[in-house]
This record gives C-alpha cells, sequence and structure tokens, in this order.
C-alpha cells in the first residue's frame, strides 16, 4: 500500500508539472505569426501548406524515435518497451497521410518531399534521436506529453478553422482532424506509462526538463515557418 502511495503521489506531481510546462507551450503557439494568422482569421491557403510541408519531417520522425527508443529499453521494463513500439507502429505512416492532405489542398508531392527542414524542425528532430538514443530513455514521455497533447487539444480545432477558412474538403484536414481523436487516446495510456517508470525522482526530473525542451524546440519549428 506504501509503495502505491508513492507511486500515485509522484505521478500525480509529475502531471502537474507537465501541466504547467504545457501551458506555457500553448502561449508560446498562440504567439507565432502563424498560428496567430489562423486564430485572428487572416490564414491563407499558402500558410496551410507551408504548415504541412513544415511539420512532415518531425511527423515522419515520431514513429523512428520512438522505435529506437524502444529499442533502448531494457528487459527491466519490457511492457514500456511493449507500448512504444505499438504507439510507432500506429504512428509510422501518419506522414503519408499529411501528404496526402498537401495534395487533396492543391500542392504537389514532390514540393513536400523534397523540402528541407527549417531550424525549428533540425533541432527537435536532433533532440528527439539523440535522446531515444540512450539507454532507458524514459525522459521522452515528456516529449509524448507534449506533442500528442497538443494532437488532443489543438489538431481538431485548428483542422476545422483550416477547412472553414479555406473552404477545403474534409480530405485536405483528414491528418488534423484524426490526430485530434486519435492522440486523446494515446493520453489515456500516459499515465500507464508514468506508473511504470515511477517513483524515481531523477526519472520524473528528467520527463519535466525533456517536456520542456521539446515544448521549445516545437514552438521553434513554428516560429520558422515563414507567415
Amino acid at each position: 500500500m506504501a509503495d502505491g502511495t508513492r507511486v500515485d503521489d509522484q505521478v500525480a506531481d509529475t502531471l502537474r508539472k507537465l501541466a504547467v510546462v504545457f501551458a506555457d507551450f500553448e502561449q508560446r503557439l498562440e504567439a507565432t505569426p502563424l498560428i496567430r494568422k489562423l486564430t485572428r482569421g487572416r490564414f491563407e491557403l499558402a500558410d496551410y501548406q507551408l504548415f504541412l510541408i513544415n511539420l512532415r519531417q518531425q511527423v515522419k520522425d515520431g514513429a523512428l524515435w520512438m522505435s529506437r527508443a524502444a529499442s533502448n529499453v531494457g528487459e527491466s521494463h519490457l511492457e514500456l518497451r511493449s507500448t512504444l513500439m505499438r504507439h510507432a507502429v500506429t504512428e509510422h505512416r501518419d506522414f503519408r497521410l499529411l501528404e496526402a492532405d498537401f495534395v487533396c489542398s492543391g500542392g504537389e508531392v514532390e514540393v513536400i518531399r523534397s523540402a528541407p527542414k527549417n531550424v525549428g524542425s533540425e533541432a527537435i528532430s536532433a533532440w528527439m534521436f539523440h535522446e531515444a538514443s540512450k539507454p532507458d530513455p524514459f525522459g521522452l514521455l515528456g516529449a509524448m506529453f507534449i506533442i500528442e497533447g497538443l494532437g488532443s487539444i489543438k489538431a481538431a480545432p485548428w483542422g476545422r478553422q483550416v477547412k472553414e477558412r479555406l473552404n477545403l474538403p474534409d480530405e485536405a484536414v483528414r491528418f488534423l482532424l484524426y490526430h485530434g481523436e486519435n492522440d486523446a487516446e494515446h493520453m489515456q495510456e500516459f499515465e500507464e506509462m508514468l506508473r511504470m517508470v515511477l517513483p524515481d525522482a531523477a526519472v520524473a526530473e528528467r520527463i519535466v526538463m525533456t517536456a520542456k525542451v521539446t515544448a521549445r524546440l516545437y514552438a521553434l519549428q513554428i516560429e520558422e515557418i515563414a507567415a
């Protein structure tokens, strides 16, 4: 009972700290030129296409760093390894859905596939793979909280705003609408993953720090999109 209480307490404390990080992250996103245009009704088709172009690599990398992280989880946490592998399988084709949205919005698939990463995309990609390459990279749970939390809270509203503003068909915003639902399901599993690695003060601290860095780099990725 005492051990269960310790787990409950540290999970709750970690979630509170992550919520603070996420609130700051939301504020940073809302202040970026691109998202300001969306929320103020000045979003244009070129903005949406740039958003998809710049998001593609991070989406493609997601399944790859989760797979790498899973391969570096030790035998004492096999259930976490299995969970990460399931996430990677679920998401490894998501970038194709994003490409299809780009084409349906009037873009050419060769353009989105050949576009270089922006500064923020380069930074977040390098950071995620660096962390995933460590032994028992439990800190990446903080990154998942930020990225999948964003999907569960913002993706669907953004998708609906883009569709309405640009008068696009559903087929052009499927990635955003899909993640609004799918990431919400993933977030339900997040607390279970925390319980697999806590209580451990050092791990809890690393999870929160990784969330902070991921949030900053993700916001930089959006800031770098010419709007």
